[in-house]
């Protein structure tokens, strides 16, 4: 125990060291030199521009430490508030040359400003569950927060204002506003607000994008000069390439850019908790590992208390052989030399039988199993067939020359526990479906969530694409020209949303059918939404077949429980499947299945007919009993339309079925028409 805890301790203080050293800041001085470029940069947001561990780094340094290289100057870095930074760009005697803000597209800054260096958008974002923002006039009235100095201030600044004002130095800021219900609304800049929405999860993306904006060098006009060599270096990156390179490094597809120093403090807590879950896990172990040697003491004292028992059953086994005359169960007793000692059963001469066998094939033996039992002095029990029948053998030594064998039919048993392992099939995979439906519907969001931005984003690039083609008349894209290109890649996202939402419907369908059966909860439902809804659960069953439907308009209404709804209607069309496909005519057929809702005499039906195989009077008697199938060697339980006339009984309902074999057959639900 003692180790333990020096263990722990250890832990502790490592984890604090490690802590402390994290926190410790990082500071390089760098000297100002007069062939130098003094950059200022402020943002925490990735891919943009953040300090890792004292080092910056992001797409705005790295892209002004390559034009710096082209002018022969040196970039140093510089880091202060966003405040700050415009009071010095703005402050000619300032050493702050350069910054990188977001300008709107159609004003500039009142300073020296360069070409654009990367598309961006602010949105209103709000708490979860506010109304969507469909533009500026649907701020009239309301309390938002804007940045002072950022591009959504450059963009109003002027112009009048149905809302009010709040301004704030941080986007953050306005985010910790609208959770204390300070604000209404906060216009926020895309990429900040994406870096921020995974610390405020309650705040949600209201709009769609309500001002456009760009990237820009920006600097006092007493460094026109200097801009203009900015520009030519920042074009010559365009034409060779480089720059397309820097884009494809920092905002390529599916390269989402982290903040490293918040994931390191992260990885940091976690191994931190893991070590002390390790070091739980080793007490606890200890404990256990005492606790089990305490047990088997316990368990041997029983063992050899039951042992004691047995020894006394035993003898008095011989006191009750009169009772063993009146057990409904075959009851033989055999000696080692396979002599029968004493029997109240008719059906010994199975033991000798050479049909008589295992259930998994095997054949079976009287003096093996006899022997098997002796030798062990261990009860046996074993599963036995003969012909069509099922058997329970169980063999008990009751001394070490004896051996008592019970001998029960259990073919109903058998086919009682085939039916419920398939029930239990089934409904574990109702479950498994559901799970996976879950699951599905994760990615599918993420697709639908993605190809909008891409569809977005397609808008703005062709505009691009235009512009770029005309300075470069032989560029392609994936070897196809600009306009070509950017209308299949337009095309390719439509048919990709419409695949995902196809999908999510189908999921969805499925969830609502795995969902539990609540009873006496009955509801009101589309019957045709009934029909729509099982019919796409088994679209894979129905595709080589011409389904068609006859749907009133407007739906019937009944009240019951859709998910045993459903679960009728799809046996119905699975069986008109099966039987179908054992009539090869029939497949010349214009119509192999017909569903159809209508009212008649008082009553709202659901009618299912197929061309099939039909049933002849004998079959249509008993096709509702339990078990009862004429596919049982093909997996048929006998359960469906058992369990089918049950949950209609249940709807107040009634089945009418009428069949002909060669023509097929007509099944009816009758609902109470209540409205």
């Amino acid at each position: 125990m003692k180790i333990f805890v020096n263990l722990i301790c250890t832990l502790f203080t490592l984890c604090a060291l490690c802590l402390l050293g994290l926190s410790l800041p990082l500071h390089a001085a760098e000297p100002y030199e007069n062939h130098s470029i003094i950059f200022g940069v402020h943002s925490k947001t990735a891919p943009l521009e953040w300090r890792n561990n004292g080092v910056d780094q992001g797409f705005n340094l790295e892209l002004m430490d390559r034009i710096g290289q082209l002018m022969g100057k040196r970039i140093i870095i510089r880091r202060k508030s966003f405040q700050q930074l415009l009071k010095d760009v703005h402050d000619r005697d300032s050493l702050i040359d350069v910054i990188a803000v977001v300008s709107p597209i159609s004003i500039d800054r009142e300073l020296s400003q360069s070409d654009p260096i990367y598309a961006t958008h602010a949105k209103a974002y709000t708490l979860q569950g506010k109304s969507f923002i469909n533009g500026w006039n649907d701020l009239a009235g309301k309390r938002v927060a804007i940045k002072k100095g950022a591009f959504v201030d450059v963009y109003i600044s002027g112009k009048e204002q149905d809302f009010t004002r709040v301004d704030v130095d941080l986007y953050e800021t306005g985010f910790q506003q609208l959770i204390k219900g300070e604000v209404d609304v906060v216009i926020a800049e895309n990429f900040v607000a994406r870096r921020l929405m995974p610390l405020y999860p309650s705040i949600r993306s209201s709009s769609d994008p309500l001002i456009y904006g760009a990237f820009n060098f920006v600097s006092n006009y007493k460094n026109a000069e200097m801009m203009a060599q900015i520009n030519d270096a920042l074009r010559q990156l365009k034409l060779s390439g480089e720059y397309d390179h820097l884009v494809n490094k920092w905002f390529g597809t599916g390269r989402e850019k982290v903040d490293l120093n918040s994931a390191q403090k992260r990885m940091l807590s976690l191994a931190i908790f893991v070590s002390l879950i390790s070091a739980v896990g080793m007490l606890l172990t200890g404990f256990i590992s005492l606790s089990l040697r305490k047990r088997s003491k316990a368990l041997k004292v029983e063992l050899a208390h039951r042992e004691k028992a047995e020894r006394a059953i035993s003898s008095l086994s011989k006191q009750f052989q009169s009772v063993l005359n009146g057990i409904p169960h075959g009851v033989t007793l055999f000696n080692r030399d396979l002599e029968c000692l004493w029997s109240n059963d008719n059906n010994n001469d199975l033991l000798t039988n050479p049909e008589f066998h295992y259930i998994d094939g095997e054949t079976f033996n009287l003096g093996n199993a006899l022997c098997d039992a002796l030798v062990e002095q261990k009860s046996q029990k074993a599963d036995m067939q003969i012909n069509n029948q099922y058997w329970q053998l169980q063999l008990h030594p009751i001394s070490k020359q004896q051996v008592v064998i019970l001998l029960e039919e259990a073919t109903e048993q058998h086919r009682l526990r085939q039916a419920n392992d398939e029930a239990s099939r089934l409904a574990s995979l109702g479950e498994l479906s559901a799970g996976i439906a879950h699951e599905i519907n994760n990615p599918t969001g993420i697709i639908i969530h993605s190809i909008a931005f891409i569809s977005d984003a397609l808008k703005d690039l062709s505009e691009a694409s235009s512009h770029y083609q005309k300075q470069n008349p032989f560029w392609t894209v994936a070897g196809l020209p600009p306009d070509q290109a950017m209308g299949e890649l337009d095309l390719s996202s439509h048919s990709i949303e419409e695949g995902a939402q196809r999908i999510s419907r189908i999921v969805n369908d499925l969830k609502r059918y795995a969902l539990p059966t609540l009873a006496n909860e009955y509801r009101a439902i589309s019957l045709n939404e009934v029909v729509e809804v099982s019919l796409r659960l088994t679209a894979n069953q129905t595709k080589i077949f011409n389904v068609t439907t006859e749907l009133l308009t407007p739906s019937p209404i009944v009240m019951g429980d859709a998910q045993q709804l459903h679960q009728v209607l799809i046996n119905l069309i699975q069986n008109a499947c099966h039987a179908i496909r054992q009539d090869a005519d029939c497949y010349e057929c214009k119509e192999h299945i017909n569903i159809k809702t209508c009212v008649e005499d008082k009553h709202i039906c659901l009618i299912v007919s197929d061309k099939g195989t039909g049933m002849d009077s004998a079959t249509l008697q008993r096709i509702t009993e339990p078990f009862f199938t004429t596919r049982r060697s093909s997996g048929g339980t006998g359960l469906g339309l058992s369990v089918c006339s049950r949950i209609i009984k249940e709807h107040k309902a009634d089945m009418q079925i009428t069949s002909r074999l060669g023509k097929g057959t007509v099944i009816k639900i009758r609902f109470p028409l209540e409205y």
